[in-house]
């Protein structure tokens, strides 16, 4: 039996040069598809308007870092405000059909402070928007 020796020079070769590329390739592909593809998300037909319109501002409430309110330009009273707040309200109500109470708070402000503005608002028959900055 005569068995063939192997040349030191012949060793098999894999050539993976067209492999890297075709795994980048894909790995690239599943990134994007992985981010484009998000199970959570629930579709919702959204309403769209015609016109870029603004709620008037027509009672302007402050509530700064002190816990102070103002109405207006006007310092109010910590107790007072309930009352200033629904006369200021009525007031506009002669001339508008809703008036729209802004609120504007600082972040130190306590929010039971705010929400209490906007329930009595509500209640007054007023829209209500909060500004916190």
């Amino acid at each position: 039996m005569k068995f063939r020796k192997k040349h030191k020079g012949e060793a098999s070769e894999v050539f993976t040069d067209s492999l890297n590329d075709i795994l980048f390739i894909l790995l690239m592909f599943f990134l994007i598809v992985a981010t484009l593809a998000n199970p959570n998300v629930i579709k919702v037909g959204l309403p769209r308007g015609t016109k870029d319109t603004k709620a008037k501002q027509n009672i302007m409430v402050s509530i700064d870092k002190d816990q102070q309110f103002h109405i207006g330009s006007s310092k109010v009273d910590h107790a007072m405000i309930d009352s200033a707040l629904i006369r200021e309200i009525e007031k506009y109500k002669a001339t508008v059909d809703t008036p729209t109470v802004v609120i504007n708070a600082d972040t130190a402000a306590f929010y039971g402070e705010v929400f209490r503005i906007m329930r009595l608002s509500k209640k007054s028959g007023a829209k209500v928007v909060a500004n916190v900055k």
